[in-house]
């Protein structure tokens, strides 16, 4: 027998949620699950290890599971304003780029050279824009502290190092405390129950049916 879907009463009138929808999230939630098991992978190996080639290597492969992973979030999300959505996809579609680009340019492993020439996260900084636009949505809907730090911890640690605001021992810190901060949001958000995630979809099917 089949069960049939719960009806939830929206702010433009009823609706359901199906198979896609709650696929869409698990979705949403695998790319945030890559982002953090990048950010943790990445700092323990940052903290732990001397900066040896095979390290740099390692890095580099996590930096593209990170961004595979902001980008299926970002093409999953669901967010109310469409031009937000544009805009965050398309500060990720620059971040990629311009990591494709530095790889391609430079023999340095990509991180390195990041380290190396803070001016590069003009480019690359906008991935990292992206995904602190993830952290001011979900703090916003779901009103959770680590997201609350999150939302500003993140831009601190990316334009200290770009303007050399911060000491490397600083860097460190911001850095382990981003880690242990973003595997409390991944674990979190695994165990939330889906339906929050999907939102109210008569206001989706309200905005759709304005740009017809």
């Amino acid at each position: 027998m089949i069960t049939p879907s719960p009806v939830y009463q929206g702010q433009f009138g009823d609706f359901t949620i199906d198979d896609q929808d709650r696929r869409d999230v698990i979705l949403y939630r695998t790319g945030l699950g890559m982002v953090g098991l990048s950010v943790i992978l990445g700092t323990g190996l940052i903290l732990r290890l001397p900066p040896t080639g095979g390290l740099l290597q390692a890095l580099t492969a996590l930096f593209a599971l990170f961004s595979l992973g902001l980008g299926l979030s970002l093409w999953k999300i669901h967010i109310y304003l469409v031009p937000l959505h544009r805009l965050l996809q398309t500060f990720w579609a620059i971040g990629t780029a311009t990591a494709l680009l530095l790889g391609l340019m430079h023999s340095e492993p990509l991180l390195a050279y990041v380290y190396h020439n803070p001016s590069s996260l003009w480019g690359l900084g906008f991935s990292f824009a992206a995904l602190t636009g993830i952290f001011f949505k979900e703090a916003f809907c779901f009103n959770r502290l680590e997201t609350k730090c999150l939302t500003p911890l993140l831009p601190i640690l990316i334009l200290g190092h770009l303007f050399h605001w911060l000491t490397l021992e600083a860097e460190q810190i911001l850095l382990a405390l981003l880690a242990g901060l973003l595997l409390i949001f991944v674990v979190r958000k695994s165990i939330q129950p889906i339906p929050p995630d999907i939102g109210d979809k008569s206001v989706f099917t309200y905005l759709k049916q304005r740009q017809a």
